[in-house]
């Protein structure tokens, strides 16, 4: 048999709603943690995939030529040509003032990772600007503006995130 004690007691009403009333205060606060801590977290993501947008085409016009020589001598420098078209660009200029609103390819076609057709990066944009910039090179031994071009890659993305990166190209 078991003895029965009379000093035992349970919780009293008045006991038992405070503690259901700090539970849920505590319950409360880490949902707002939690809340906070999910709305922010995808933003990494999209600052890295800005960022490998942005390296992708700094990689891609830091590649091509300098500049394109015409056969009379004339350096090409600006915009594209008439009738170049992305895909076909052949040195670093034909890239300046180039605004993509959909991040594409080398070749001019959408990236599309999606099985079922939609674009995973139709929320980016890439906007491109190349101007010439004797800023490069130790003191006393920059190098000529002329010989010198500052490539500009910034991606934005809807939400606000915008990744800017800078590249030279010289005349070698």
């Amino acid at each position: 048999m078991l003895a029965y004690c009379k000093n035992q007691q349970g919780l009293t009403f008045i006991e038992l709603i405070i503690s259901m009333v700090l539970i849920s205060i505590s319950v409360a606060g880490l949902f707002t943690v939690v809340e906070r801590a999910n709305r922010n977290s995808a933003r990494p993501m999209v600052e890295h995939q800005a960022l490998a947008i942005a390296e992708a085409y700094l990689e891609e016009i830091l590649l091509l030529p300098f500049d394109e020589e015409k056969a009379s001598g004339a350096v090409d420098i600006g915009t594209a040509e008439a009738g170049e078209v992305r895909g076909t660009y052949d040195d670093v200029n034909d890239y300046n003032a180039l605004p993509d609103n959909l991040v594409r390819d080398i070749n001019g076609d959408l990236i599309d990772l999606d099985t079922d057709g939609t674009q995973d990066f139709s929320a980016y944009s890439v906007n491109v600007t190349i101007v010439n910039d004797g800023n490069l090179g130790p003191a006393g031994q920059l190098v000529n503006a002329a010989d010198a071009q500052l490539v500009t890659v910034t991606v934005a993305h809807e939400a606000g995130i915008s990744i800017t990166l800078r590249g030279y190209r010289s005349r070698y």
